[in-house]
């Protein structure tokens, strides 16, 4: 039901702004609005307020909406009201209606991203785990433990980082785009010293969690602690307790949950896991157990399992902002996921990034019930991500979205001439296919991730 009901109400506000936006301008520009539509197909609530000569409409089928404008091309106008009509409207007042919707979509997004700013927000410390074996961040020199103080894209000055959110967020630009990271650590003891991580090697088409394990850097720090143990698992069997701190598995000392993790993760070879014996501390006292995970899945594609939670919580800090700074980071936010967004649809067109990067309603809605459940802060982070996506979808040229409709505004302004009713009709078909096709491979990615 939360997730239900968090998607309805992330569609309903996210349409509501973008058609507010072709609203707001298009009164502004002296154009006669004769229907706000929040959804299509049957009516399920209208109202009208005095004196207004638009009508309010709630529909049914709630993926979209529109403005209904006075213009001749639909229907016959009065002579006295002809300056009222979209179509009489000069091209920069027609542009700007048409680009309000987008726009409208992306400054939501900025004030989402300040109100997180300045209200504050729990976010793990930038703490990292022991990186994979032969990753990025193992072969840069990382243990596990280091607190990462300041980082930069390469050839940028460094900055401080708030928190793992921070820096993953770095990461996943720096990657994506081919270019090196240099982190300044410290570590208890020593003093900060300065690294680099070669992300410019790394084949990085997808923002993934395959592209975090080349990195190396998956998670933050947690002390490695058994959490809820399942019944009739291997955990139970080998003896083990909610609470175990584990302190070596053979002779190998764990550093982390991280490294416990993996370890349990690849602890499967030829089909079969072998037992190993694991000093763990519970209630002050050593003990050693010997446990023998379980073994998941077939052939390549088995892995360890012992049925419990390992990894006590990370350190968190709590990240707040100014109002300047706040609303300053919510514009940089917004710009960089916009930058982000189009630089992956650039990759997808030309095939450097999968088309399995594109997400449906069925995978928006699993996210929104996940972050509606993890607090109004994460929520109105995802509002804010979908909103930019929203913004920067709708501005994309083609001929059935805004961005459609300015492509022919460019070529009027520069031709002087509007686009021909034929070339409109087959513009806007090629543009409903193309639509199409989006759609149909972003609702079989999700089919694909939630019954995969």
């Amino acid at each position: 039901m939360l997730t239900v009901l968090s998607f309805v109400a992330a569609l309903g506000l996210l349409i509501a702004v973008h058609e507010y936006g072709h609203y707001r301008m298009a009164r502004a520009c002296g154009v006669k609005v004769l229907r706000f539509s929040i959804g299509f197909g049957k009516t399920l609530l209208r109202w009208q307020p005095k004196g207004s000569s638009t009508e309010f409409v709630i529909a049914a089928f709630p993926l979209g909406g529109y403005v209904k404008m006075l213009d001749e091309r639909e229907a016959p106008v009065a002579a006295t009201e002809r300056h009222l009509a979209f179509n009489t409207q000069s091209l920069s007042a027609r542009a700007a209606i048409v680009a309000a919707g987008p726009l409208a979509n992306l400054l939501l997004a900025v004030l989402l991203y300040s109100l997180v700013n300045w209200g504050g927000v729990e976010q793990p410390r930038a703490v990292l785990a022991s990186p994979l074996a032969d990753s990025v961040a193992a072969q840069a020199g990382l243990r596990g433990g280091e607190l990462v103080e300041r980082a930069a894209i390469d050839g940028e000055a460094l900055e401080p980082v708030v928190s793992f959110e921070d820096l993953r967020w770095l990461l996943t630009q720096a990657a994506l785009n081919n270019q090196n990271v240099r982190l300044e650590v410290s570590s208890p003891g020593r003093s900060p010293t300065e690294l680099t991580l070669d992300l410019a090697s790394l084949e990085a088409a997808d923002a993934d969690a395959q592209l975090f394990r080349k990195i190396g850097i998956l998670a933050p720090y947690s002390r490695p602690v058994l959490g809820q143990v399942m019944a009739g698992g291997a955990a139970e069997r080998a003896g083990l307790r909610e609470g175990d701190l584990v302190l070596r598995t053979g002779a190998t000392p764990v550093v982390d949950a991280q490294q416990l993790r993996n370890w349990i993760r690849t602890s499967v070879h030829g089909g079969a896991s072998g037992a190993q014996t694991w000093d763990v501390v519970r209630d002050g006292k050593n003990l050693s157990v010997t446990v023998t995970p379980e073994v998941v899945g077939q052939g390549e594609a088995s892995y360890g399992r012992i049925a419990a939670y390992v990894g006590g919580v990370p350190e968190y800090v709590t990240v707040r902002y100014g109002l300047v700074d706040g609303l300053w980071t919510g514009v940089t936010r917004t710009w960089d996921v916009s930058v982000l967004t189009l630089r992956m649809m650039r990759k997808m067109l030309v095939g450097e990034a999968s088309l399995k990067n594109l997400s449906g309603p069925l995978t928006i809605a699993d996210y929104a019930g996940k972050s509606a459940s993890m607090g109004i802060s994460q929520y109105l982070v995802f509002l804010a991500l979908i909103s930019v996506s929203l913004g920067v979808l709708n501005l994309l040229p083609l001929p059935v979205l805004d961005g459609g409709h300015l492509m022919y505004y460019l070529w009027e302004g520069l031709t002087g001439k509007s686009v021909s009713d034929v070339w409109m009709e087959r513009l806007q078909r090629g543009g409903v296919a193309v639509l199409l096709l989006m759609m149909s491979i972003a609702i079989f990615n999700d089919l694909t991730r939630l019954l995969g």
